[in-house]
């Protein structure tokens, strides 16, 4: 059984992120979703509002609270939280995974990865969200985070052809042996 880890779920808007992690943690024993945008979400509720930003990851409670609520969480319940969220900027990555190594926590990081194409007409064709400015506009700098850092520090599944359930599988086979192989050689 896994214990005090997180799968973290980045890349793009219409990767399928969100979808992919519900099906992981039904395929990995002890697990729970844990949406860091809600931290996000949280930090809008604010008022007067916090200083304006066309993104909650910007404000900088916004990192080390992630990290303190997963913390929080898995200090709590144990087992494996899966977190689905696009963390596109290589410095905020950089503060959560560090945040949570501190913690001695962790993380398995995979970016569900589709061309540009594949995404747009996913955004666009979205029947619960509908199709977004806001996750349009993010595409770019996914694709440059995906350039320069991103495919680097994770493992990459790429969904253009795949179904969530399909990359979820592909997930939980890989966390899984993993956890197997360290049990067996630790």
């Amino acid at each position: 059984m896994l214990v005090s880890v997180i799968i973290w779920l980045n890349g793009t808007h219409g990767a399928g992120k969100t979808t992919t992690s519900t099906l992981v943690q039904q395929l990995i024993p002890d697990s729970r979703v844990f949406d860091a945008e809600k931290v996000g979400e949280t930090l809008m509720d604010i008022t007067p509002g916090l200083p304006w930003t066309d993104n909650f990851q910007h404000w900088p409670p916004w990192r080390p609270l992630v990290v303190e609520t997963a913390r929080r969480v898995l200090d709590y319940t144990g087992g494996t939280l899966v977190m689905p969220m696009t963390v596109p900027v290589e410095q905020y990555w950089r503060e959560i995974s560090i945040g949570l190594a501190d913690h001695a926590i962790p993380v398995r990081h995979f970016v569900l990865h589709a061309d540009q194409d594949t995404l747009r007409r996913r955004i666009q064709e979205d029947t619960k969200m509908g199709p977004s400015g806001f996750r349009f506009a993010h595409l770019d700098a996914y694709a440059e985070a995906a350039r320069t850092w991103m495919h680097e520090e994770a493992e990459v599944i790429d969904t253009t052809q795949l179904r969530p359930a399909q990359a979820a599988s592909r997930i939980a086979d890989a966390v899984l042996s993993r956890e197997s192989n360290e049990s067996r050689t630790g």
